[in-house]
């Protein structure tokens, strides 16, 4: 009785670690259209709402979900602080919130160079700049989308048959 017991258990868990490995893959490639649709939106209230950094940031996190509001909110609070510059408030946001997020490092280093040209031309050349953002963030998704549809079944049926794997071996 204990035995199955034992076995109901590692088969519960290694199966909760492939479907929460596979989860990560689904959650990464999410985040990537999100973040797509929020540079989106900061594009459309800086080219056509003529909307000042601060006010769009804020108006980006009532319009998206954790954790991505969590970053839009951060960055409007430090701007509101002043004494930093915009590359600077951005900087400590991302990396504030970047443990909650799914994405990898490159993406990491994308929305790190966005931050950089952030606030610092006028509006034709800050769309370009997003623009550009949104290029390159594409791409990832489509990477994270290739790979989740590899991978996310995989790392399901993996995690249950490793656990029927050591249990035939413990027994």
């Amino acid at each position: 009785m204990l035995k199955l017991i034992g076995a109901i258990f590692i088969l519960m868990a290694t199966t909760w670690a492939g479907f929460e490995a596979g989860r990560n893959l689904s959650r990464r490639t999410r985040q990537l259209r999100q973040l797509k649709v929020a540079l989106q939106s900061l594009e459309s209230e800086i080219m056509y709402g003529h909307t000042p950094l601060r006010e769009a940031a804020l108006k980006l996190a009532k319009q998206h979900s954790k954790p991505l509001s969590l970053l839009f909110e951060s960055f409007a609070e430090k701007l509101s602080d002043g004494g930093t510059t915009v590359k600077i408030a951005w900087d400590d946001s991302l990396e504030e919130i970047w443990k909650l997020l799914s994405l990898k490092q490159g993406e990491f280093e994308i929305l790190s160079q966005f931050g950089e040209t952030l606030g610092q031309h006028n509006r034709y050349h800050q769309q370009q700049k997003i623009l550009l953002t949104m290029s390159h963030l594409e791409r990832e998704e489509q990477d994270a989308a290739e790979r989740q549809g590899k991978y996310e079944k995989m790392f399901k049926s993996l995690g249950f048959l490793s656990g029927l794997l050591l249990i035939i071996l413990l027994i």
